[in-house]
């Protein structure tokens, strides 16, 4: 806890530099909300948004929204995130993120329980919970390197780790190459820890942004807490999005 109310008072320094700020707005509409290999909307579409704050030293802040499905036994339908931190290079092309984030789920009456992360055979068990994650990565021209830690994963009091590796390039006509792959452990998953991959291709058209994913787990059908044909599906999917940030225009 000490930690986490350390790296927030840090991201709260970056005020400071409001002067040099850049305030942008991102809407993103997408087939499936696709967290880390399991679906958080049963499957569905989802609508999401999120406005972001960044300083030229560094610092920023923002916000994520996003309507989720947890199926029926659970009475939350949004989740939004709240997050900051500090951004940098050590020298050219070698950058650095360091940062944390909040998950809410402020439309759920109920706020207790490990649901998010491993949900029972009858979900009714359990309500929405939130929780805080801390991050810290490293890049290096088109490979990203990211480390997440939280010591309450989704109100479960125990711990969770994800590392993940993403490599981006770009292609021509203005096409673009994602590649990810991560791995979820820590005592929450017990003997559900799984990787999760990607492989997506993206196309800039004027002001949007059109992607389409194949997304899938190493879990199979006998990881019953996940691998479901809606809810919490971990099965390979392909996942399309469109997005557009605003102010349109802007350099």
């Amino acid at each position: 806890m000490r930690l986490i109310q350390g790296l927030a008072a840090v991201v709260l320094m970056g005020s400071t530099a409001l002067a040099s700020a850049e305030i942008t707005g991102t809407v993103t509409a997408v087939s499936d909300y696709n967290f880390r290999g399991v679906s958080l909307s049963a499957s569905d579409p989802a609508l999401q948004g999120s406005i972001d704050w960044a300083s030229e030293s560094g610092f920023y802040a923002g916000a994520w929204a996003s309507n989720i499905d947890y199926g029926d036994g659970f009475d939350g339908n949004i989740e939004l995130d709240l997050y900051g931190g500090f951004a940098g290079e050590f020298s050219e092309g070698f950058g650095y993120d360091l940062g944390i984030v909040w998950y809410l789920y402020p439309d759920s009456s109920e706020n207790r329980s490990r649901c998010r992360v491993a949900p029972p055979a009858d979900p009714r068990d359990c309500e929405i919970s939130d929780y805080p994650e801390i991050y810290a990565g490293v890049s290096w021209q088109w490979l990203e390197l990211k480390q997440w830690y939280t010591n309450d994963y989704g109100g479960s009091d125990e711990d969770g780790w994800y590392t993940e590796a993403n490599g981006t390039f770009e292609l021509p006509a203005d096409f673009g190459l994602n590649l990810h792959v991560g791995y979820n452990y820590g005592d929450v998953f017990d003997d559900t820890e799984f990787f999760d991959y990607s492989i997506g291709v993206s196309y800039t058209l004027g002001n949007f942004d059109l992607g389409l994913a194949w997304v899938a787990t190493d879990l199979d059908r006998g990881d019953a807490a996940f691998s479901s044909d809606d809810v919490f599906n971990t099965q390979g999917r392909a996942i399309f999005s469109v997005s557009t940030t605003f102010p349109w225009g802007a350099e």
